[in-house]
């Protein structure tokens, strides 16, 4: 685990493509139960350490997951999140470029929840949820495109499901037509970073995450000012 920010009541990990946020039905040990037994060795604490899941990112998906070391952190996390007080922002490496270089994409999403993936409509259908988000492209290299993106909206798969809707589906992820995988099963989608006041201090928190140590990921955010 790389854990990239802990205080008393939250810690966060920069997540890779291999851990799984909770349990599931690979079997495979989750960040939350991992961080667990890292918090009970660290602080030699007795009985039972409390690490609540706040938020999720699928496997393939790397970057900022915040989780809480108390319940009162747990609670007000999750109102924030419902609230839309947390702003998230990701980048995704591209093969196609956008129409255009900024926008907002405003779509419909119907999830399947036997195939685990949601399909993305331009007009509402039946079941649907909307699903909003802003990007803009910061980087490109001969080949690829880098993303900026912000959620308005938090729906299941939806940054994969939209990009992939207007033609740019995210490099590696064969579930929304990339054309081929990345070596290491990932998808090139990270949680850059995360910014929020503090449930407790009330303080200015920005979390970040650096992103996949390859040389593409290296290329494409060699020239971006970041807070590393």
């Amino acid at each position: 685990m790389e854990i990239i920010y802990e205080d008393n009541h939250l810690i966060a990990v920069n997540k890779n493509c291999r851990e799984i946020v909770q349990g599931d039905k690979t079997g495979d040990t989750p960040l939350s139960e991992l961080l667990r037994l890292y918090l009970k060795e660290k602080y030699a604490k007795p009985g039972n350490v409390f690490t609540g899941v706040i938020h999720r990112l699928d496997r393939p998906v790397t970057g900022v997951v915040i989780f809480a070391k108390t319940s009162k952190a747990l609670r007000r996390m999750n109102e924030m999140f419902r609230n839309g007080e947390v702003k998230k922002t990701y980048w995704a490496i591209v093969k196609n470029r956008p129409a255009k270089e900024e926008g907002e994409l405003i779509h419909w999403l119907v999830r399947n929840e036997k195939q685990n993936k949601s399909y993305a409509y331009d007009r509402e259908k039946t079941n649907s949820k909307k699903a909003i988000l802003h990007y803009r492209l910061i980087a490109h290299s001969e080949n690829y495109n880098l993303l900026e993106i912000g959620l308005e909206t938090g729906r299941h798969h939806q940054i994969r499901s939209q990009l992939a809707q207007i033609g740019c589906p995210i490099k590696g992820d064969l579930k929304y037509g990339a054309e081929r995988s990345n070596p290491d099963g990932g998808i090139s989608l990270h949680a850059y970073s995360a910014t929020f006041i503090h449930p407790v201090s009330k303080e200015m928190i920005e979390i970040t995450a650096q992103t996949p140590d390859d040389n593409l990921w290296k290329a494409l955010t060699a020239n971006i000012p970041v807070s590393l």
